[in-house]
Order: structure tokens, then C-alpha cells, then sequence
């Protein structure tokens, strides 16, 4: 069964994912289980006609996420207007501090989510980043962190003068021949929460911002950034005020590639061309971040057809309602589930993959699974970190709760009284998890073979492909051998 392409592929969501975002300017104003003595190969069939059933299920849940999104969209366009008017503020006491109003990809990424977190707002510095000489630093310093650095001044350089004083900059003291010293990332968040707290003060002295959107209080100052809460009619939401140096740097897992399987090749240029942003990792040190290529990454998805960014929005509100308790436990991250789209998109680069929505979700649902049981979560563009590695989160209880959905999500879905009534029985059997960490031992089994092999245990699989159908069938009887399958 085909869907029509969501509301969410067509509407609001694809005028910001279509579109490739304006640069950010310098300074801005399957089959069923199997009975004893079936064939050890899997079986291909039409969609089940209890799966068929199930379908307008997701539809309804997807529809309740859409329903509410004009509503938080213009409760976040209040909030972000707030912290924009403060940062035009900061900028006139400091112009060292600018303001980036190319905002529109931090609000397509906000319109997919429906949980609670932290929202990023970068702080550009007003440097001549090319010229700052970038000093890594070894793994045992930098702590296991990505990319970590020292931001050191050229001894020769013009034009950085602003950057030598005393309150966010620290001279060597080993004499270096090339520095003549760093800038500090602890001190600049320090000068930063400093120039907020006068915007705040200045913005409510005169009505510049709406009366109880926030007070001096709200602000707070975190390891690596700046916490401020802002109230946008009933909802607060919160922002992470971020300092950055915006460099050119090299993505080696994109770069040289003309093709990465599932996004669109032009796409991939584009981004490929981008800065990287260097944000505070302590005190001291700065690191790579990531983010934002990865959102751009994500926007070229929503210029394809098929339900890859409603998938990530079910999941994401599924996420917080079931597996996190409403928010009231610790667990996955918006994050960690982009994350799993950008692989399940290059593991699943077909239209046919993404056209029905609950086989789209299960797409999500078997990598996420799979880095669950064999706790490692790559990230996308440094496959070498681990996203679960450190996270402090019971990854076994998470499993169970995952699987729990994946096997019966029926109960999760239901939003009224309308969709009362019996759930069908599990998709799947015992097995499983050893089947899903075979990835662990065999780094040959991340692809997309093995990765079929599991939604026909979800009675997801659905191409007809002779090659693809060909491939699983190899990789299936090859876990038949390893007895990882139960049969």
C-alpha cells in the first residue's frame, strides 16, 4: 500500500527543506512469523492485511503532530524575537558579538520536533577566522572530544587587536614563535553573560521586549553555554547561547564524494562548501561542532519525496511520550534520532523505502535497534565517535522499550477513545537481539542487506527489487548459519 505524500512532505515543513537556506551573513541585522517447518528463506508477499489495517493509525498520529504545528510555530517565532532583540542589544555594547538573523533552517528543524529541549543559538565573533592558527590537541587533553583545539593569535596578524584583550584573551607562556596567545572560550562565555545581562536590562527598561518574557534570572550560565528561558504565551522555551568561530574546514566523509546513497547530489555540494562552527568544549579548549551541516543535511532530505522527515517527527514525539515519560526521564535526544535518519536515508536510498509511512518509521526503528543492542550510535560525518558512548542512559532499559514499540506500536499510537480496541500480536519473536548485534562483532553487516534482513522480521519488507530481494535472502541464510535467526 502506497500512501500520498503527508502534509508534512507537501506543506509548511518543505518550503524551508526545498529551499536551500540563505547563507548566514558576516554581521545581520515483510513477511509473518514463520511456523515450525516453514522454508528457511524469507518469504515475500503483499502487505498483510492486518498491516494494511494499522496504516490510518500512524496517519491519525501524524495528523495530531501537524495539527499543532502552526501553533508552537509562532510561539518559537515570539521566543526567537526575544533573544534576537537581546543579541542586537549585546552587538551595540560589544561589537565583538554579532548577530546571525538567517534563522530559517533552526526553524525547520524546530517544526519536525515535538519534544522539549534545549534550542542552539550561535553567537558568531567578529574575527578574521582564517587567520587564527588552529593548535590540536591530544586525545588525553581534549578528554575523547571531537576536533578539540586551542584558537591561537598570529603574532603578525591584523586586524585582531579586540581579540588581545584581557577579558577573553590569554597570552602563551611558552614562548611559541607562531602565537602569541589564545583566545579563551571560558572567558568569552564569562563577557557574554555579562553583555546579556545589560541587554536584558536595557531591552525591559525600554520596551523593547514584551513584559514577563524573561528577567535577568532566566539567564544562566551552563559548562558550555548560556541557558536563557524565555515565556512565549503558556510555553517557555529554553535556548543554548553559543559563541562561535565560524572556519572553513574539512568533512572528509563528504568531501570527494559525488554521490552519498539516499541524498540528493547537489545537496551535498552545497554543504560541503559550508563553515564549520568551533564552539567552547571547556574552559580552555574549543571543538568542532557538527550541527549545523548535519541540519543542512537533513534539509536536503525534505527536498525528496517520500515520509523520511515525518518519520523522524513520529518518532521524535514517540520518544518523548513513551520511551522518556513525557520528558521526565532521561533518554534519547532529537539528536540521536536525526542521527538515525541520516543513516537509515543512506542504508534505504530509494523512493520505494519511503513511500508508505509505517514502513518508513520501521526503516528508523531497525537502525535505531541495532545501535541500541550494540551500543554505538556513529555519528554520521566521524563514524569513529560513539553518540551513546558517555550519555549516562540505561541503554538496556531503552532497548526494551524500543523493541516494546517496534513489536506492538499500536498502544503508543492511539490518541482517542476512536482508537480503542485489540492490538494485533507481535511482529516479531525471540532471536532478535542477538540478530541485531551481529553489526557489533561484523562491521560488514552495517548495510543494507542485513538491514532488510530485519524489517522482514518486522513484516516491513516490501521491494521487489530482484538485486535487493537477492542480497537479503544471502545475508538472511547466512544468519541462519550463525544462529542468530530462530527460525
Amino acid at each position: 500500500m502506497v500512501d500520498s505524500p503527508s502534509l508534512q512532505s507537501q506543506g509548511a515543513i518543505r518550503l524551508f527543506s526545498r529551499c536551500t537556506p540563505p547563507a548566514r551573513p558576516p554581521v545581520a541585522g515483510g513477511s509473518r512469523p514463520r511456523a515450525a517447518g516453514a522454508s528457511s528463506q524469507p518469504v515475500l508477499r503483499a502487505v498483510p492485511a492486518a498491516m494494511a489495517v494499522q496504516v490510518p493509525l500512524w496517519h491519525h498520529y501524524l495528523q495530531a503532530l501537524h495539527s499543532r504545528a502552526a501553533s508552537r510555530a509562532q510561539e518559537h517565532q515570539r521566543a526567537e524575537d526575544v533573544v534576537l532583540t537581546l543579541l542586537g542589544r549585546v552587538h551595540a555594547l560589544d561589537p565583538r558579538f554579532l548577530v546571525d538573523y538567517s534563522r530559517d533552517l533552526e526553524a525547520f528543524q524546530f517544526a519536525l520536533r515535538s519534544s522539549e529541549g534545549p534550542l542552539d543559538v550561535e553567537v558568531p565573533l567578529w574575527v578574521d577566522a582564517e587567520a587564527l592558527v588552529i593548535e590540536e590537541v591530544g586525545a588525553a587533553e581534549a578528554g575523547g572530544g571531537l576536533g578539540c583545539c586551542r584558537l591561537g593569535l598570529p603574532r603578525e596578524a591584523a586586524g585582531l587587536e579586540c581579540w588581545k584583550a584581557d577579558d577573553v584573551f590569554e597570552a602563551s607562556l611558552e614562548g611559541s614563535a607562531e602565537c602569541c596567545g589564545h583566545i579563551v572560550p571560558g572567558k568569552v562565555l564569562r563577557v557574554l553573560k555579562d553583555r546579556l545581562v545589560a541587554a536584558v536590562v536595557y531591552c525591559k527598561h525600554h520596551h523593547l521586549i514584551s513584559p514577563g518574557s524573561l528577567s535577568v534570572d532566566s539567564l544562566r550560565e551552563e559548562q558550555l553555554g548560556l541557558s536563557l528561558r524565555v515565556s512565549s504565551g503558556w510555553r517557555t522555551l529554553c535556548f543554548n547561547v553559543v559563541p562561535v568561530v565560524r572556519k572553513r574546514l574539512r568533512v572528509p566523509t563528504l568531501e570527494g564524494a559525488r554521490l552519498v546513497p539516499g541524498f540528493p547530489e547537489g545537496a551535498l555540494r552545497g554543504i560541503v562548501r559550508q563553515k564549520a562552527a568551533l564552539v567552547p568544549a571547556s574552559a580552555e579548549l574549543w571543538r568542532v561542532s557538527t550541527d549545523y551541516l548535519l541540519t543542512r543535511l537533513l534539509g536536503a532530505l525534505g527536498s525528496l519525496r517520500g515520509h523520511r522527515l515525518d518519520s523522524l517527527s513520529i518518532l521524535d514525539r514517540v520518544n518523548h511520550e513513551s520511551w522518556r515519560d513525557g520528558g521526565r526521564s532521561p533518554g534519547l535526544t532529537f539528536g540521536h534520532l536525526k542521527t538515525v535518519l541520516l543513516w537509515a536515508a543512506t542504508l534505504f536510498p530509494v523512493p520505494e523505502d519511503w513511500a508508505e509511512l509505517q514502513g518508513a518509521v520501521y526503516r528508523l526503528l531497525v537502525v535505531l535497534l541495532c545501535c541500541l543492542a550494540t551500543r554505538n550510535l556513529p555519528h554520521f560525518l566521524h563514524p569513529e565517535r560513539n553518540l551513546l558512548q558517555d550519555a549516562g542512559l540505561d541503554l538496556g532499559a531503552l532497548y526494551q522499550r524500543v523493541e516494546r514499540f517496534a513489536s506492538q506500536p499500536e498502544a503508543a499510537l492511539r490518541i482517542h477513545a476512536t482508537h480503542l480496541g485489540r492490538s494485533p500480536p507481535p511482529r516479531v519473536g525471540s532471536g532478535l537481539r542477538a540478530l541485531l548485534q551481529l553489526p557489533a562483532s561484523e562491521p560488514a553487516y552495517w548495510a543494507t542487506a542485513y538491514f532488510d534482513v530485519l524489517l522482514d522480521k518486522f513484516q516491513a519488507f516490501n521491494i521487489q527489487d530482484e538485486q535487493r530481494v537477492s542480497a537479503m535472502q544471502s545475508v538472511f541464510l547466512k544468519t541462519k548459519t550463525l544462529g542468530a535467526e530462530d527460525g
